[in-house]
C-alpha cells in the first residue's frame, strides 16, 4: 500500500510547520580540521623544500611557493563550488563523466594542445600553465564508478557482466594511461577501482579471478620498460649505483636518516640544496623527515589517517543510512588519498620503487593540488548530506511525522538520497550484504 507523509513539523516557533526539506546539516568539522591542517603543513613544507630550488633555476626563491598558494587558492574556490553541489546533481549524469574520463586522457595526445615533458605525454596547455588531467580523471572515475555501483549494486553481487563492466573501463582508462605513459596513476586506478568494488559488496571469490590474472600481467608490463626494470633494481639496492639508479632514492634515505628523532630543525636541510632532486614534490617526505625527525614523520601520517578514517567512517554510516551513492563517493576518495599517500610515504623511505606521486595537499604541485581540494570539497559535500540526513531521521523520531492517508506509523527511513537511488536488482537475485564496520554484514 503507498502511503505518503506530510513532510512538515509543527515545533516551530508560533506553530509553524517546519519542513523536513528546509534542515540543513553541517559539514564534518573533523574532517574539516585535518584537511585545513594537512594543507598548511603542507604550505610551510614548500616554503622550507623549495627555496633552493628556485635560486638554482634563477627564478626567486619564493617562486614556488607563491605558485603553490595560488593553485591552492584555486583549488579552494573550486573546493567551495563542490561543497555547494547537490549529490543528486552530480550523479544524474554518469555517461557524461565517463565520456569525460576517456576525453581528457586523449586531449593529451592532440597536436598544439598536448604538452610533453621527458618523454611523456601527460599534460595539457592552458595557457599559463600545463595541467596533468589525470588528475581529474581520478576524481571524475570515482564519482561515476560511485553512480555505477548505485544503480547496480545487485547485480555487482550476482552477475559475472555487472562486475567485469566496471574493471573494463577500468583496463581501457589505465591503457590510456600506459600510452603516456603514467605507469603509477594507472596501477593507483586499478586499486581504487578494486577497492571500491570490494566496498560496494562485490563476491570476493569472483573477484579474485580477475585479480589473479591481472597482477602477472601488470607485472609483465612494469619490467617490460627498461627504465622501469631500473627502478625497480634500483630499489632493491640503491647503494649498488648510487649515482646512477639510485641516486635519488640513496639521497633521499640519507634525509631520513639524518633527521633521526626531533630532525634538525625546519629550514636546516642539507639534502635539499640541489642533491636531492624534486625535494619540494615527489621526495617532500625526505626533506620532512630530515628537518622534523621521527616525530614530524608521524605527525604526517596521523594527519593522513585521521583524514582517511574519518571519510571511511562517514561512506559507513552513509551506507547505514542507504544513501550509497555519497558513502561510495567518500569510499573512493578516502582509498584515493590513503593509497596515493601511502605510496608516495613508502617511496620516500625505500619501502616502495621510485614513482612519481605527489604527497597529497603537501607537495609543491598545480593540478594535483587542485583536484584534490576537489576531491576534499566532494568528501565534505557527504558529510553535509549525511548531517542532515541524520537531523531529518531524529526529528521524525522524536516527532514523527502525520501520515496523509492511513494510520500507518511514521517511517524512520530518511528520504531518498537521490533521484537514481532504486536498485536495479530482482527478487530472483541474492540479498544484498551492506558493508558495516568489524567484517558483521547486514541484509538489505
Amino acid at each position: 500500500m503507498a502511503v505518503t507523509f506530510d513532510n512538515r513539523m509543527s515545533d516551530a516557533p508560533g506553530g509553524q510547520a517546519t519542513r523536513l526539506d528546509a534542515i540543513q546539516g553541517r559539514y564534518d568539522p573533523w574532517l574539516l580540521l585535518a584537511m585545513v591542517a594537512i594543507a598548511a603543513f603542507g604550505v610551510v613544507m614548500v616554503a622550507s623544500s623549495s627555496i633552493a630550488i628556485g635560486e638554482d633555476l634563477e627564478v626567486g626563491p619564493f617562486y614556488f611557493l607563491v605558485r603553490h598558494v595560488m593553485f591552492l587558492g584555486l583549488g579552494l574556490a573550486m573546493c567551495i563550488v563542490v561543497m555547494r553541489t547537490e549529490l543528486k546533481t552530480l550523479e544524474r549524469w554518469p555517461q557524461m563523466l565517463l565520456l569525460a574520463c576517456f576525453g581528457l586522457l586523449l586531449l593529451v595526445f592532440v597536436p598544439g594542445l598536448g604538452r610533453s615533458v621527458n618523454g611523456a605525454h601527460r599534460w595539457i596547455s592552458l595557457g599559463i600553465s600545463n595541467f596533468q588531467v589525470v588528475e581529474a580523471v581520478k576524481v571524475i572515475y570515482i564519482v561515476w564508478l560511485a553512480s555505477y555501483l548505485v544503480r547496480f549494486r545487485d547485480e555487482v553481487n550476482a552477475t559475472w557482466p555487472a562486475m567485469l563492466k566496471p574493471l573494463g573501463v577500468a583496463v581501457l582508462l589505465v591503457g590510456l594511461l600506459l600510452l603516456q605513459p603514467d605507469f603509477g596513476s594507472a596501477t593507483m586506478l586499478l586499486a581504487v577501482t578494486a577497492g571500491m568494488l570490494v566496498l560496494g559488496g562485490v563476491h570476493l571469490p569472483k573477484m579474485a579471478a580477475p585479480v589473479v590474472i591481472g597482477l602477472p600481467v601488470f607485472a609483465f608490463i612494469a619490467i617490460l620498460e627498461p627504465y622501469r626494470m631500473r627502478r625497480i633494481t634500483s630499489f632493491l639496492d640503491p647503494w649498488a649505483d648510487q649515482l646512477g639508479a639510485g641516486y635519488q632514492l640513496s639521497n633521499a634515505l640519507m634525509a631520513v636518516g639524518r633527521g633521526e628523532l626531533f630532525g634538525v630543525g625546519l629550514g636546516g636541510s642539507i639534502q635539499k640544496l640541489s642533491y636531492l632532486p624534486e625535494a619540494h614534490t615527489d621526495f617532500i617526505f625526505a626533506v620532512i623527515a630530515e628537518e622534523l625527525g621521527f616525530v614530524g614523520v608521524c605527525l604526517v601520517v596521523a594527519l593522513f589517517a585521521a583524514l582517511v578514517g574519518r571519510a571511511l567512517w562517514i561512506g559507513f554510516k552513509c551506507v547505514e543510512m542507504r544513501r550509497h551513492f555519497a558513502g561510495y563517493c567518500a569510499f573512493g576518495v578516502a582509498l584515493m588519498v590513503g593509497l596515493q599517500s601511502l605510496v608516495s610515504i613508502g617511496v620516500n623511505l625505500g619501502l616502495l620503487p621510485t614513482k612519481g606521486l605527489t604527497l597529497p595537499l603537501i607537495s609543491s604541485g598545480g593540478s594535483s593540488v587542485m583536484m584534490t581540494c576537489v576531491a576534499m570539497g566532494l568528501l565534505l559535500r557527504v558529510s553535509y548530506e549525511l548531517d542532515r540526513a541524520q537531523r531529518q531521521v531524529l526529528r521524525l523520531r522524536g516527532e514523527g511525522a502525520r501520515p496523509a492517508t492511513g494510520d500507518v506509523p511514521p517511517t524512520t527511513q530518511p528520504p531518498p538520497s537521490s533521484v537514481a537511488g532504486s536498485t536495479r536488482g530482482t527478487s530472483r537475485l541474492r540479498q544484498r550484504v551492506e558493508p558495516t564496520f568489524g567484517g558483521v554484514g547486514r541484509n538489505a
